[in-house]
C-alpha cells in the first residue's frame, strides 16, 4: 500500500495518510466527497478525473484537488483509494485495473452492467487481497440501521415477509441521459434504484431461491428500459420480498417494512424530498391497546459520511466492509434474475 506518514511530534505518534482518487465528476461525485473531508483527518483527495476534464476541473476547484481527464491518468497516481463514480458499463475495467495496482475501490452499484464481468472483480478483489466496496449507502441510513439493530436483537422473531415501495417523480429530458442508454446503465428502473431493496432484503432475509419480476415502460420515454418494476423474491425457508421500484412516483417516496414472528419495523423516508427519515417498531399483541416505538432522524443525509467511514474503518483493518463485491454481486444476479423472468414471464430459479 502506498501511504504517507504524518508525523505529528506533539503526540509523538505516527498517523498513516491514506492518498484517494477520485473517478468520475457526477451526481455521485458531488455526493461522496464533501465526507471524505469533514469525516477523517487521516486521507487526504489527490485527484479528480473524468473523461470531460472540464467537469473534472470544476469539481476538483471545489475542493482545492489536482484534476485530471480519464481514469487512467488517476490510476497513475500514488493512492490507498479509488472511488469509481462513472456509469456502470466502466466500473469492470476500472475497479480492476486499480486493484491490480494494490488500490482498494469504493465502486458506485450496480457494480457492472453484466454478471461476468462482477464476479471477475470480485474474484480480482480475493486475488489481489484488496477491498472492493460496493456502494449501498441505504444500508447506513439511520433509519434502515435502526431496523438492523431491532432485528438482530431478535425484537421481529422469525422473518416473514418484507416489502418496500421506492420511486421518484423523474425528469423531463431523462430519455437524453447515460441512464437511459443500456449499453452504459444496464438497465433501467430496477438495476438503478430498485436494487438498493435487493441489497435490504438480501440484509434481513438471506439468500432468496425463487424470483418473479414484472417489468414496464409505462411513461419515461426510455423504451426497451422500464421506468417500473415489480418484483418477489422468496427464500428457500418461505420468506417473501415485494418491491415496487418506480420512475412514475409523482412524489418521491422510500418505504421498507420487515414483519416477524415478534412484530415488526418501518422505515420511512430519507431526508429532503423525500420526506423525515423515521424508524418505527411494532410488537405482535393480541391483547394489549395497540401501540408503536417511533424515532425521528432529522437534519442531513449522513448515510454517505456513515458509509465512507465504515468503508475506510475496512481498509484499516483489513475488514471486509458492510456491503462488500460478494454482496454487490449477489444483489446483481438476483437483478438479472428478475430481468430474465420479466422476459419469460416465468419464475426464476437462483442457483
Amino acid at each position: 500500500m502506498k501511504r504517507r506518514i504524518l508525523v505529528i511530534l506533539a503526540s509523538a505518534e505516527e498517523v498513516v495518510m491514506l492518498n484517494v482518487g477520485v473517478v468520475g465528476a457526477g451526481l455521485q461525485a458531488h455526493r461522496r466527497i464533501p465526507p471524505i473531508f469533514t469525516s477523517n483527518h487521516e486521507v487526504k483527495i489527490e485527484v479528480i478525473g473524468a473523461a470531460s476534464l472540464k467537469e473534472a476541473e470544476s469539481l476538483a476547484k471545489q475542493f482545492n484537488v489536482t484534476a485530471v481527464k480519464g481514469w487512467q491518468a488517476v490510476l497513475e497516481r500514488e493512492l490507498d483509494i479509488v472511488l469509481v463514480l462513472t456509469p456502470p458499463n466502466l466500473h469492470h475495467q476500472i475497479t480492476i485495473a486499480a486493484m491490480k495496482k494494490g488500490i482498494d475501490v469504493l465502486c458506485e452499484k450496480p457494480l457492472s452492467t453484466n454478471l461476468k464481468e462482477a464476479e471477475e472483480m470480485v474474484r480480482i478483489s480475493k486475488e489481489t487481497k484488496r477491498i472492493l466496496k460496493c456502494g449501498f449507502n441505504h444500508r447506513h441510513h439511520p433509519a434502515i440501521l435502526k431496523l438492523r439493530e431491532w432485528f438482530e436483537a431478535g425484537r421481529l422473531g422469525k422473518p416473514l415477509f418484507s416489502r418496500s415501495r421506492y420511486g421518484i417523480i423523474g425528469r423531463p429530458g431523462l430519455e437524453k441521459e447515460w441512464r437511459a442508454d443500456p449499453k452504459q446503465s444496464g438497465g433501467g428502473e430496477l438495476i438503478d434504484r430498485g436494487i438498493h431493496a435487493i441489497d435490504l432484503f438480501r440484509w434481513f432475509l438471506g439468500e432468496f431461491s425463487e424470483v418473479f419480476g414484472f417489468l414496464q415502460t409505462s411513461y419515461w420515454p426510455i423504451a426497451p428500459l422500464e421506468d417500473n418494476a415489480f418484483c418477489l423474491l422468496r427464500t428457500s425457508e418461505g420468506a417473501v420480498a415485494e418491491l415496487h421500484s418506480s420512475l412514475t412516483q409523482w412524489k418521491n417516496l422510500f418505504h421498507f417494512e420487515i414483519f416477524g414472528t415478534e412484530g415488526y419495523a418501518t422505515a420511512e423516508g430519507l431526508g429532503g424530498s423525500y420526506g423525515l427519515e423515521r424508524a418505527i417498531f411494532g410488537k405482535k399483541d393480541f391483547i394489549a391497546p395497540f401501540a408503536e416505538e417511533k424515532i425521528e432522524f432529522r437534519g442531513e443525509d449522513v448515510s454517505w459520511k456513515l458509509e465512507w467511514e465504515e468503508f475506510l474503518g475496512a481498509v484499516k483493518t483489513r475488514q471486509q466492509p458492510m456491503g462488500n463485491g460478494a454482496d454487490g454481486l449477489a444483489a446483481l444476479k438476483l437483478v438479472f434474475a428478475l430481468y430474465d423472468s420479466a422476459k419469460t414471464g416465468k419464475m426464476v430459479t437462483i442457483k
